[in-house]
């Protein structure tokens, strides 16, 4: 069984226990984090008391839990993540987001296994096999378009599997998991949480004849991820689980975002309602926020939707990886160098816009180059004009290109920062509650928005209230002080046959008992998801020959595979077989498209027709050099390159001190 069809998941990231509470507290439905090791993210680990505590808070609100186990493993490691399984079973982890498929020939306990996006789905014949070995939510790769999205969606069942798909945050350039060139360069690998992040570095562009195209420009830089405008037609495609990246985020991040995507999808929820089709929450509660959400207030290169409306022109981040902010005004003075003074003007262009000590500012120099300036000291000058004197934490002369007239961004308000510091959100599971007298005192009952039931009752002579106009206020007033809970009371319904006086210490008692009683029968009731049966007989790989772009890095893989009627396995390349030139980095990103060279592009054009041709290019970056090629079929980029002679000596030094155990093609020299 996965996440029934009709209920709509948040997912969101964690780098820890404390960011993931507060992104439940926020309104996640579901959070991943990494588990003590073995996660996709190297340095994003997590101690197994932490994930418990995060756990528990969790499954209050019926929210739940996935552990990162997404790397490739060597035969020395399975036992490990066999036993880190069972560990976070134990802890009360809801699921395990896997891309090895060598675990799924281990005893691995009952717990939801989720297809990672390490995984590369992006056919209906890969979601569907799946599917069939016993994966119960698959990530789709980034890249696919609605049309795509939901032909997956039909030839899976919505019963046995659910499509999550990312909706917010950083891009991989490469279809993840397709992506080697760390590995090539360093001898790490991004397949086992240690990329190098070469898609963000600058490169020169060179054409078959040596002719320069692009100088200094981060050519596989992607914009960041934002579906905020896409998650209706995102619904309508088969989506469920709707997943936020950034395990390596801070909480002002997690806040921000969750919060923001929370009000999306209640927006759709409650439209359904009325439509007729209902969807619903996966989880319980309603969340109310101190700030209000918005996702440019967080780092980001600039956003895109990528793929899901169909190819794009403006997908790249192109000129800086880092983050531009938000315009904010112009630079009117710049002190005088020569005179030591260090501060320049600016004027806002919205007079109500207020600069603080700590603010993060930047601008674009001749060379579109991103400039950060990290205010020092913000003085006013004039509140009506909106004109600010801005002192520096560095040296006014250190600052390139800055001038009069220059347009002035902010990438960091403190103000906005301080506000997600402190709490910032109320999350509350609807009840209704009874009072009633009984025989021998009174009886509170609690019922909550998901059925579950706690009862209190207390001995109390039947004493007639003085003031018997006041009763009913004061009574359900005192019986609705549910604050230090995480329950809100709905409604209030009373029972008696007269107004009977109650102190409020039995009032208190009563409540107090009754939520305890509650919460209890909802720690009682709530049920993880069962594992998925995979189908019997095993059914057949979409493919009969594996290359090393299936990541099989384990005998146990190679095995599983084998018993899905692969019948020739290449190892992974971090095997380091692949000595020559190979693909690096598939992606869907065109280097010519965006730079207006596609031969589709020209097809038509007068003048330029059968000019332009899809011939290989050059990327360059100091000593390293990279080859693009290009498949205009499927409409694909490859990035090629061969691993390094470092990388193969340094390995072969490793092995002969400590010889470790991974799955491998051909024997080792």
């Amino acid at each position: 069984m996965s996440l029934p069809a009709h209920q709509l998941e948040l997912l969101s990231p964690a780098r820890d226990a404390d960011i993931g509470i507060e992104a439940v507290n926020h309104g996640a439905d579901a959070v991943y984090i990494g588990g003590p090791a073995f996660g996709a993210r190297a340095t994003a680990g997590n101690d197994i008391r932490d994930l418990e505590r995060l756990i528990q808070h969790a499954h209050r609100f019926n929210s739940r839990i996935f552990i990162t186990l997404n790397t490739i493993l060597r035969d020395d490691e399975l036992d490990g993540a066999r036993r880190m399984a069972w560990q976070v079973y134990e802890a009360g982890a809801d699921a395990l987001i896997i891309q090895d498929m060598g675990l799924l020939e281990l005893d691995l306990p009952p717990i939801q296994l989720h297809a990672s996006t390490q995984t590369d789905i992006r056919t209906p014949e890969k979601a569907r096999f799946l599917q069939d070995v016993g994966l119960s939510q698959i990530v789709l790769a980034r890249e696919l378009d609605l049309q795509q999205i939901a032909a997956i969606r039909a030839a899976t069942d919505p019963e046995r599997t659910a499509i999550e798909f990312f909706i917010h945050g950083a891009l991989c350039v490469a279809y993840s998991g397709q992506c080697y060139i760390t590995h090539a360069h360093t001898g790490r690998s991004a397949n086992r949480g240690d990329c190098n992040q070469a898609c963000r570095l600058p490169y020169e562009v060179l054409d078959g004849q040596g002719r320069i195209l692009a100088h200094e420009k981060h050519v596989l830089s992607m914009k960041d991820n934002n579906q905020s405008g896409n998650l209706r037609a995102l619904v309508g495609a088969g989506v469920r689980s709707f997943k936020i990246e950034g395990r390596y985020k801070d909480l002002g991040y997690v806040k921000n975002i969750t919060a923001h995507y929370r009000r999306l999808l209640d927006e759709i929820i409650e439209e359904r309602e009325l439509s007729g089709t209902p969807l619903a929450r996966s989880s319980s509660g309603r969340t109310t926020f101190t700030f209000t959400p918005d996702p440019d207030q967080n780092f980001n290169r600039e956003f895109t939707d990528y793929f899901v409306n169909g190819r794009q022109d403006d997908i790249g981040a192109f000129d800086s990886p880092k983050t531009p902010g938000r315009e904010i005004g112009w630079v009117t003075r710049v002190g005088s160098v020569k005179a030591g003074e260090q501060w320049f003007e600016l004027e806002t262009g919205d007079a109500a816009t207020v600069l603080h000590n700590g603010d993060g500012l930047c601008y674009w120099d001749l060379q579109k180059e991103l400039v950060g300036v990290h205010i020092n000291r913000a003085e006013c000058v004039d509140a009506a004009a909106g004109r600010w004197r801005v002192f520096p934490k560095d040296a006014i002369a250190s600052f390139k290109d800055l001038r009069r007239s220059l347009p002035i961004n902010r990438n960091r308000d403190m103000d906005w920062v301080r506000t997600l510091e402190k709490k910032s959100s109320d999350r509350r599971i609807g009840l209704w509650a009874e009072f009633a007298e009984t025989e021998h005192g009174f009886a509170l009952t609690l019922t909550d928005e998901d059925g579950f039931v706690g009862a209190a009752r207390i001995a109390h002579p039947h004493e007639r209230a003085t003031d018997a106009e006041r009763f009913d206020v004061a009574l359900r007033e005192q019986l609705g002080r549910f604050g230090t809970t995480i329950f809100a009371a709905q409604d209030i319904t009373l029972r008696m046959t007269q107004p009977w006086f109650v102190p409020a210490s039995a009032l208190n008692q009563l409540r107090r008992d009754a939520v305890a009683q509650l919460e209890a029968a909802r720690t009682a009731g709530f049920e993880r998801l069962p594992r998925a049966a995979p189908a019997l007989p095993p059914v057949a790989f979409p493919e009969d020959t594996l290359t090393y772009l299936a990541n099989v890095f384990n005998h146990k893989a190679h095995d599983f595979y084998v018993r899905h009627g692969v019948k020739v396995v290449d190892a992974a390349y971090e095997s380091k077989e692949e000595e020559g030139e190979v693909s690096l980095m598939i992606t869907k990103h065109c280097v010519r498209f965006s730079m207006s060279l596609c031969p589709k592009q020209a097809k038509g054009v007068i003048g330029v027709k059968g000019t332009i041709k899809a011939e290989p290019l050059q990327l360059i970056n100091g000593k390293e050099k990279l080859t693009l090629r290009f498949d205009c079929k499927p409409c694909e980029m490859h990035v090629v390159g061969k691993m390094k002679k470092s990388v193969l000596n340094q390995h072969a030094r490793q092995m002969a001190e400590q010889p470790m155990q991974f799955y491998r093609t051909r024997p080792g020299a």
